[in-house]
């Protein structure tokens, strides 16, 4: 059976940095693509950033420049990068990782998503 946990998230000041991870587990072969998402109180969910394939990498506008997507085969992780936060990043960050298995079959699988507060 395969799992996707989100871990990293906390408090952090206004300014400050965090890096999420995204780690599948199971029967698994490879992360052929990851995006991740947030969704703050009250509004609708948003995308943050997208790693479609190996060397592209796509990212929302109110985030581009100061967070970084990466994926880490050997280690069936993603990540997210967080710099310089501000207020308005407080939400909860969820990532869908599209995985391979050992048969070639692919799915997307979301993880349970972890909140960021970012405060003074």
């Amino acid at each position: 059976q395969v799992h996707v946990v989100e871990s990293g998230g906390g408090l952090v000041q206004p300014g400050g940095s965090l890096r999420l991870s995204c780690a599948a587990s199971g029967s698994i072969f490879s992360i052929d693509a990851m995006a991740w998402y947030r969704q703050a109180l009250g509004k609708q969910r948003e995308f943050v950033a997208a790693f479609p394939r190996p060397g592209i990498t796509a990212y929302g506008n109110s985030v581009k420049g100061r967070f970084t997507i990466s994926v880490d085969n050997a280690k069936n992780t993603g990540y997210l990068q967080m710099n310089s936060l501000k207020p308005d990043d407080t939400a909860v960050y969820s990532c869908n990782a599209r995985l391979r298995d050992g048969t070639g079959h692919v799915n997307d699988y979301w993880g349970q998503g972890t909140q960021v507060t970012v405060s003074s």
